[in-house]
């Protein structure tokens, strides 16, 4: 079944779309999320919770603003860090919450996040393919080097190298410090 079939079905709240994503998707969101949750019972949990932030959120997902895949690739990366970080904290932070100031930004912080990520994304565009592929891979998707190195046919000392160099590549382009870590 094609992409636009299975988002019209979901939209439509037919239960057929479900069951095409979990077919033609399951194995992509469980490579995303398996880097991010190393325990079995959670990935499983975490699928569960990610299938039903698509049908919940279908109507989030925009083909202008990137392709399917990508989409339920960020779903995906994103529901996992959270679920992570849920059971890091538990329900302690339940807690805390009316005592923590809000997390949002001031409208300040807001503009220069912006501007950072504006910044970011440039430089990360005058990276080759690969290097962006690599980056991406360990900072984005939270792959170990290992994986990464094996996925690539390549070793986790040339992968580590590569990074090295592109790290310093982005922090000279972005204007950090040549020496920081």
């Amino acid at each position: 079944m094609k992409d636009e079939e299975i988002i019209e079905l979901i939209r439509q709240r037919d239960q057929t779309g479900m069951n095409e994503l979990v077919s033609g998707y399951g194995a992509l969101i469980r490579y995303v999320i398996s880097p991010i949750l190393s325990d079995e019972q959670d990935r499983e949990d975490c699928c569960s919770e990610i299938t039903m932030r698509i049908w919940e959120r279908i109507d989030a997902y925009s083909k202008e603003r990137g392709s399917w895949k990508g989409w339920i690739t960020a779903v995906s990366r994103n529901a996992a860090l959270n679920f992570n970080r849920k059971n890091r904290f538990g329900d302690s932070m339940e807690e805390m919450e009316e005592h923590i100031p809000s997390g949002e930004p001031t409208p300040e912080e807001s503009v220069l996040l912006t501007e950072r990520r504006e910044a970011l994304m440039t430089a990360l565009k005058k990276l080759t393919p690969t290097d962006r592929e690599l980056f991406y891979r360990k900072y984005y998707y939270m792959q170990s080097t290992q994986q990464i190195a094996s996925e690539l046919s390549m070793t986790v000392r040339a992968v580590e190298g590569r990074l090295y160099r592109i790290k310093k590549r982005l922090r000279k382009q972005l204007g950090g410090e040549e020496g920081e870590g």
